[in-house]
């Protein structure tokens, strides 16, 4: 479900700090993966985790509105294996 237009994007507070003292080419370590992409973040650079570790994820204006989550997959999808033994025989 959508996030009501009048409370606005979710954004940690933090976020917002860390993105303006930032410098470019830095990357900036978060763990806040429903945090909103906002259009002051085109630019940098943030390692989302995903669990294990930082994935870089380079912020562009097609990102603009996505949350950084989607942008980080937590999961490894191997394919189905009733596949791969339908390839051998």
């Amino acid at each position: 479900m959508a996030r009501s237009v009048w409370k606005g994007p979710f954004v940690d507070g933090f976020l917002l700090k860390k993105a303006e003292k930032a410098r470019q080419g830095e990357i900036i370590k978060i763990w806040s993966r429903r945090s909103t992409i906002l259009p002051q973040f085109v630019g940098l650079t943030f390692g989302v985790h995903n669990g294990n570790k930082h994935v870089p994820v380079l912020v562009s204006e097609d990102m603009v509105g996505h949350k950084f989550g989607e942008f980080s997959p937590s999961r490894t999808y191997y394919g189905h294996t009733a596949d791969r033994k339908a390839r051998r025989s």
